[in-house]
């Protein structure tokens, strides 16, 4: 995985499981892998994956049960789904606007490259 400097590397982690989910790589329930193995896949800090899993065990994504591993939440995917959209539409979206208006872009324009 290539990490950027806009976010610190365990939260793109995080980010990166969320997306595993909600594309249904993980299903309520199921395992996923331990911290150990997410580490080296993604050859970081094994502590680096620690706080991305805590993080997630915090916004109650993730589960723990001790001596198994981490486990998805049950209706963690429609959660996340549900934070990035209002995400989206509380950042992404105005900027877009934003940049449409300065380039001359209307919603037509979108609707054709859309369609296209």
């Amino acid at each position: 995985m290539n990490f950027s400097n806009d976010k610190a590397i365990y939260i793109q982690m995080a980010d990166r499981l969320c997306d595993e989910i909600i594309a249904g790589t993980y299903k309520d329930d199921d395992r996923i892998p331990s911290v150990r193995e997410y580490a080296v896949m993604l050859q970081v800090n094994t502590n680096t994956a620690v706080k991305a899993y805590d993080q997630l065990a915090r916004d109650g994504i993730i589960y723990n049960k001790r001596g198994l591993g981490y486990f998805v939440t049950a209706g963690a995917s429609q959660e996340i789904r549900k934070a990035r959209k209002q995400e989206f539409m509380k950042q992404t979206l105005p900027e877009l606007f934003r940049q449409m208006q300065l380039l001359g872009i209307s919603i037509d324009d979108i609707n054709k490259a859309w369609q296209q």
